[in-house]
C-alpha cells in the first residue's frame, strides 16, 4: 500500500490575547529547549486558543492513526509467511492476516516498544480498517472520525470473526457511521454489535464461541503487596460467583466481623477457592534472598531483632555499592552473610528451598548459593589461607564463589540452570514476562555454530521467542557477560533487556580499595 498523500497534519496558531493566562510556565522562553513545536506556539494561550489547539490535536491523532494502520499493512506485506513454515509455526491464521509471518507481531512490539498482545491488537485493527471498513478508514484518514471511535468499530467487527460476510459489514457501516461521532464509545460499540447481529444471526453464535474460548483466570500485581485476580467467565457464572462471595461476606458481617465488606468478600473468595479446611498436597516454595556484595562488609555482630546500622547518614541516599563489579566473594563475605541470615532468622520454607543471590555494584548477579553450601564454605574458608587462631582478624581476599563455569555439552548443568533462572527470572526477550520456570535456556550463539554452554552465552527465552531467535530471518541477538540481552529486528530496531536490579552506572567508577594483606596484623584501636 502507498502511504503517500492525504495525511497533512497542520496546526493553526491564533493570535495571542493580551490578557494574562491563569497559568504560566515557570520559564516562558521556549528557546532553551530543543522544541520546534514550542517555538511555533505562543508561551501563553487563552481558553479559546487552547480549545482550538486541542481540537486540532484530535484531528491530527486521527490522521496519524490512519497512517500508522497503513504502515503496519506495508510492513505486513514485506513479511510474508515462508512457503515451508518451521515446525510448531502458528498456521491457524488467527494472528494477523493470512500469509503473513508469525513473527510479525513480535517485530511490531519491538517497533512500538509495547507488549506482543498490544501488537497483535494493532495488527488486527489495521487489517480490519484497511480491508473491511473502507468508509470508516476514510473518515479516520480525513480526521472526521477520531481514533478511539474508529478503534471501537474495528474491535467489534474483529470480534465477529473473519467469517462475517463483507456485505453484512458494509450494511452495518452505512447505517452506523453517519451518527458515530454523536455516540459515546460504549454506545457506538453497542450500535455496531446490534447492526452486525441484525444482518447475520450466526454472528452471535460465533461471538459467544470466541468469547468462551478466551475465558481465563489471570493475576495482575497492583503494588503495595496486592494483586488483582481476574476471571473472564460467561456472565451468568460470573454473576453467580459474585453473589455467592457477597452472601458469605454479609453473613460474616452480621456475625460481628468488623472488617470492611470488600475485605470480607476477598477473604470469602480465597476460602472458597483454596478450601483451607481440606487436606491438600503440600505446596513447595522456592525463596531467593538477594544480597548485594557491598552489604556483606564485616562489622559489629548482629543480634536477633537488632536493626542493622544505616548504610548512609544522608536522608534519601542510596545504599553504598561495591567498588568493583565482579569483586571476589571471599570467606569474610560468606561468614558475614551467614551471620545476617541467622540474626534475621531466614530459613527455607517448609518443603521448599532457599537460594541466596549475591549481586555486584551494577546489580549483576555474581553467584547463587544454597544455605547448606553457604554454611560449609563459611566454615571451611579459603584452602590457601586457613584460619589462624593466633591472628583471627586476618582476612583472606581469595574468591571462593562465582558463576558456574562452562560445560562441554549442549544441555546446561544444574548449577547453570539455577544461576540463569535466578539471574533472568523471566523470558529475556524485551517486553516478555513469561516466568523463567516456563522458559527454555537458549544458546545466544547457537551450540551448533560453536557457542559455548556457558552462563555468558545462555539466557531464558519462552518457547515463542526461542523459536523466533531460531527460525525468524534477520533477527540478531547478543548478550553481555553480565546478562544484558540486545535484540535487533530485521528493520534495525534495537531493544535492550537487562536483568532485574541491573543498574547502569553513570558516574566515574571509584578505584577499588587495596586488598588486605593476609599476613598483616590488624591495626591497634
Amino acid at each position: 500500500m502507498s502511504s503517500g498523500g492525504g495525511f497533512a497534519v497542520g496546526v493553526t496558531v491564533v493570535p495571542v490575547d493580551q490578557a494574562p493566562a491563569p497559568w504560566e510556565p515557570a520559564d516562558p522562553e521556549p528557546a532553551r529547549w530543543d522544541d520546534p513545536l514550542g517555538e511555533l506556539l505562543p508561551p501563553r494561550r487563552s481558553a479559546a486558543e487552547a480549545t482550538a489547539l486541542l481540537q486540532q490535536i484530535v484531528v491530527a491523532e486521527a490522521k496519524l492513526a490512519a497512517l500508522r494502520a497503513e504502515l503496519v499493512m506495508d510492513l505486513a506485506a514485506a513479511r510474508p509467511a515462508p512457503a515451508d513454515p518451521p515446525r510448531g509455526a502458528e498456521t491457524t491464521g488467527e494472528v494477523g492476516p493470512a500469509g503473513v509471518s508469525e513473527f510479525l507481531p513480535d517485530e511490531l512490539a519491538m517497533i512500538h516498544n509495547c507488549s506482543r498482545a498490544a501488537a497483535v491488537t494493532l495488527l488486527e485493527h489495521a487489517q480490519v480498517l484497511t480491508t473491511l471498513l473502507p468508509a470508516t478508514y476514510g473518515q479516520l484518514r480525513q480526521g472526521r472520525l477520531d481514533w478511539p471511535r474508529a478503534r471501537a468499530v474495528a474491535a467489534e467487527v474483529a470480534a465477529t470473526g473473519r467469517e462475517t460476510d463483507p456485505v453484512v459489514i458494509a450494511g452495518m457501516e452505512a447505517v452506523v457511521l453517519p451518527c458515530s461521532a454523536e455516540l459515546s464509545v460504549r454506545r457506538l460499540r453497542g450500535s455496531v454489535r446490534a447492526g452486525l447481529l441484525a444482518r447475520d444471526a450466526a454472528a452471535a453464535d460465533r461471538r459467544r464461541q470466541r468469547a468462551r474460548q478466551a475465558a481465563d483466570v489471570t493475576v495482575r500485581p497492583v503494588g503495595d503487596g496486592m494483586s488483582e485476580l481476574r476471571a473472564l467467565l460467561p456472565h451468568p457464572e460470573a454473576r453467580a460467583c459474585r453473589d455467592a462471595v457477597d452472601q458469605h461476606a454479609r453473613a460474616a458481617k452480621e456475625a460481628g466481623d468488623p472488617r470492611p465488606i470488600g475485605m470480607l468478600r476477598a477473604g470469602a473468595l480465597a476460602d472458597l477457592v483454596l478450601q483451607p479446611w481440606q487436606d491438600r498436597p503440600a505446596v513447595t516454595a522456592q525463596l531467593t534472598v538477594v544480597a548485594p556484595l557491598d552489604a556483606l562488609t564485616p562489622g559489629p555482630p548482629l543480634t536477633a531483632g537488632a536493626p542493622r546500622p544505616a548504610a548512609s547518614a544522608r536522608p534519601g541516599a542510596a545504599a553504598p555499592v561495591a567498588h568493583v563489579d565482579g569483586e571476589p566473594i571471599t570467606a569474610t563475605h560468606l561468614r558475614e552473610l551467614l551471620a545476617q541470615l541467622d540474626a534475621l532468622d531466614v530459613h527455607a520454607p517448609p518443603g521448599g528451598t532457599l537460594d541466596i543471590a549475591i549481586t555486584g555494584s551494577t546489580g549483576a548477579l555474581l553467584a547463587v548459593i544454597g544455605r547448606r553450601e553457604l554454611a560449609r564454605l563459611a566454615a571451611t574458608g579459603c584452602p590457601e589461607h586457613p584460619a589462624d587462631p593466633e591472628h583471627p582478624h586476618r582476612r583472606c581476599a581469595c574468591p571462593l564463589l562465582g558463576r558456574p563455569g562452562p560445560v562441554d555439552r549442549y544441555r546446561p548443568s544444574a548449577a547453570q540452570q539455577r544461576f540463569l533462572r535466578v539471574r533472568d527470572r523471566s523470558c529475556w526477550h524485551p517486553g516478555c514476562s513469561v516466568r523463567a520456570g516456563w522458559a527454555d535456556l537458549d544458546h545466544v550463539v547457537a551450540h551448533a555454530d560453536g557457542g559455548e554452554t556457558a552462563c555468558e552465552n545462555l539466557c531464558c527465552l519462552c518457547r515463542r521467542h526461542h523459536r523466533l531467535k531460531t527460525f525468524a530471518p534477520g533477527w540478531r541477538h547478543t548478550v553481555s557477560e553480565d546478562g544484558v540481552l540486545t535484540v535487533i529486528t530485521p528493520s534495525g530496531v534495537t531493544r535492550v533487556s537487562r536483568p532485574p536490579g541491573h543498574r547502569v552506572i553513570t558516574e566515574r567508577p571509584q578505584p577499588p580499595p587495596p586488598l588486605p594483606d593476609p599476613d598483616a596484623d590488624p591495626p591497634p584501636f
